[in-house]
């Protein structure tokens, strides 16, 4: 019956002027369409409450990662958030995973807290999508009441203040008496007992940091490393006149035409890069009982974050030339500074480079990156007497040390490679050679 009625007025307005001279239709129909207006609402009400809800899970972040720990919260219940914002951060044992918001909405329910282990696709958060525009024009007026308040503060707090000079006046008349009758007390003075702390130096607290997955991840591939390769570390000294002066040359030229800066770093690759041709043991991994050989060059090219060491790949280094390997290196280096390498940056990867001189190292030997079978690490520049032609010269040297597993490669193999690396960077023009 009531739908009939909500039809009758929906056809138009004439019906309802012809049944009302009639007496009471009109005002039957009248109060019809105000109940069927109220269930019709409360309907709309709930059913949009039922759709806008969504429960946002713990998105896929790798194949082989399946858990993480959840490391802070960007935004709170009640909190707005746009499109694409983030709102939460999980960290893994190999990079940082921001969960953002679908659309623009509402955080309505955080179903985590901050250091769980949450797995992929566990329920994270209750998120209300829609534009909040209500929000914004509630708080100016809290802001007008907060300025009333402190009015009223200082009106109440200057009250007080006068009858404060009252009290002085009893204070003054004990005030007297008790100095005349109380001079015994300075000869057993107090301050003695907090000499007896002052002796103590410096701080004997601990304190306990859980370890990130990230570290705990690097802890593990280390000795993981230790145990499993046969590690043996051969060095040799390269004198870096040539390059440094190559360098200087160019800088300027190449910073302003790429826009990118010359460092040693495209040299080592691309020398590096070269010898892994003539020794291809030491681009090669063992996989149980066989050999795997690889025809292109993946330069892993260790990084320190505030997190840890990571190492980003740039592939097909042996088809680069010195500025496209900067290039490269630069864009991953900031990626990994800003915490946005992706595992795709970090997969792979056949030789590596650790240039602990950025931090002032002389020697060192580096850990093989499994499954690898070599890493070349460089270091310091310091100026050295050596003899040049029967003379002795100073020149600015370099020692680097190649770390490679003895199971892969022999000694004969490896001290070619590290040879063949140095005489490319005290002769770079070689490099156009080979």
């Amino acid at each position: 019956m009531l739908s009939k009625q909500i039809t009758a007025v929906a056809r138009g307005k004439g019906v309802l002027g012809a049944r009302s001279i009639h007496g009471g239709t009109a005002l039957t129909m009248s109060r019809g369409w105000k109940t069927a207006s109220a269930n019709i609402k409360r309907a709309q009400f709930h059913s949009t409450n039922l759709l806008q809800a969504e429960t946002v899970k713990v998105p896929q972040m790798a194949e082989s990662i399946t858990e993480g720990t959840l490391k802070s919260w960007s935004k709170q219940v009640g909190d707005s958030v746009a499109a694409d914002e983030e709102v939460a951060t999980i960290e893994t044992d190999k990079i940082d995973v921001s969960v953002n918001a679908p659309s623009a909405g509402t955080i309505k329910e955080l179903l985590a807290n901050e250091e769980d282990t949450v797995a992929v696709g566990q329920d994270l958060f209750v998120f209300e999508p829609g534009e909040v525009s209500e929000s914004s024009p509630t708080p100016p007026p809290k802001e007008d009441s907060k300025e009333d308040k402190p009015k009223e503060e200082k009106s109440t707090e200057e009250k007080p203040k006068e009858d404060e000079p009252k009290k002085p006046e009893p204070s003054e008349k004990p005030a007297p008496p008790p100095p005349e009758s109380k001079p015994p007390k300075k000869e057993a003075p107090k301050p003695a007992e907090p000499k007896s702390a002052a002796p103590v130096a410096g701080s004997r607290n601990e304190t306990r940091v859980k370890m990130n997955r990230m570290r705990l991840r690097i802890a593990e591939r280390l000795k993981e490393s230790q145990n499993a390769a046969a590690s043996l570390t051969t060095f040799n000294e390269i004198d870096m006149s040539s390059l440094m002066d190559m360098r200087k040359r160019y800088k300027d030229a190449v910073l302003k035409e790429h826009d990118v800066k010359l460092g040693f770093m495209s040299a080592f690759a691309k020398a590096c890069s070269l010898a892994l041709k003539e020794i291809p043991a030491a681009n090669a991994y063992i996989d149980g009982d066989e050999i795997v050989y690889h025809d292109f060059v993946d330069l892993s090219v260790a990084v320190a974050t505030p997190k840890g060491l990571v190492t980003p790949v740039v592939r097909n280094a042996e088809g680069m030339n010195f500025v496209e390997i900067e290039k490269e290196i630069a864009a991953l280096g900031k990626k990994a500074r800003d915490g946005k390498l992706t595992l795709e940056d970090m997969a792979g990867g056949t030789f590596t480079i650790s240039n602990g001189g950025v931090f002032g190292s002389l020697y060192g030997t580096p850990i093989i990156n499994l499954p690898q079978t070599a890493v070349l690490g460089m270091h310091a520049i310091k100026e050295k007497p050596v003899v040049v032609d029967g003379q002795i010269v100073i020149r600015p040297i370099m020692i680097v040390a190649l770390t490679y597993d003895h199971r892969m490669l022999d000694g004969r193999e490896a001290v070619t490679f590290l040879v063949r690396v140095k005489e490319y960077l005290e002769d770079p023009r070689k490099m156009l050679l080979a």
